[in-house]
């Protein structure tokens, strides 16, 4: 494994160590066991492990929700259903492709956070609320620049919080992040709306010549997913797809 992956697998689990510095210090006894006169014993879970385990559960989420994964899945699910295929690519064909995308979009991000907040923690520079602060600049600056100024307004606004931010960068976690999403989906949607017109117009064309035949009783889908593979083919779609899906991002631009 070089550095570089190292380090980003050492990200995804950087905030629970860094918002429970003293807890990673000073351990946390997990399950308690209380010895009762009878001879039984009974089993207790603190509130600090069932803390960690949540947070573990949620980093993932987060993750995801903070980068470009979710406009890839939304735009990779939408051009599946629009050439008909119901189960090809599978689902997890899916997640695998968007994740190795998103982990090459994002990698410019990785490693600024690698060398503002990672490295220097490690070398023990930093404090570990000093470096969540420097690895959050980085991730705000992204999804800064891929939100709609329409949807932090929104967010502001339903936090009743209207006069307190003249800057969009003044905005907080909290608010950002469902705005950024808000935004990635709004995304994804236009891209896949310009990826679901040919196929339609292929789906109609195919419909009318079975109409015109008296066919009506073959379905259209069946008749038109061999013409529709072999235009995505020819056109050489998945190039485009990713292509497209890179350069939204600001990849090569």
């Amino acid at each position: 494994m070089t550095n570089k992956m190292k380090a980003i697998v050492i990200l995804l689990l950087a905030g629970m160590f860094l918002a429970l510095p003293a807890v990673a210090q000073q351990g946390i006894p997990a399950v308690t066991v209380t010895n009762n006169g009878d001879g039984t014993q009974d089993y207790t879970m603190t509130l600090q492990a069932l803390f960690i385990m949540t947070a573990l559960s949620l980093i993932p989420a987060f993750i995801m929700m903070m980068t470009s994964f979710t406009r890839i899945i939304v735009v990779l699910s939408i051009l599946r259903q629009a050439i008909g295929l119901q189960q090809s690519p599978s689902n997890q064909i899916l997640v695998g492709v968007s994740l190795f995308l998103s982990l090459f979009i994002m990698t410019p991000v990785f490693d600024e956070i690698n060398v503002r907040a990672l490295q220097p923690y490690l070398d023990e520079e930093m404090t570990s609320m000093e470096a969540f602060e420097q690895a959050k600049g980085p991730m705000r600056a992204f999804m800064l620049s891929q939100t709609r100024v329409k949807d932090l307004e929104t967010f502001v606004s339903i936090a009743g919080e209207e006069d307190q931010y003249a800057e969009p960068t003044e905005v907080p976690l909290n608010i950002l992040i469902p705005a950024f999403v808000t935004s990635e989906l709004k995304t994804a949607f236009q891209i896949g709306f310009m990826l679901f017109i040919p196929f339609l117009i292929i789906d109609l064309v195919v419909a009318s010549i079975l109409m015109a035949m008296g066919m009506m009783m073959l379905s259209p889908m069946i008749v038109s997913l061999p013409f529709k593979l072999m235009l995505f083919v020819l056109v050489d779609g998945w190039n485009l797809i990713f292509g497209t899906l890179a350069t939204s991002f600001g990849m090569g631009v």
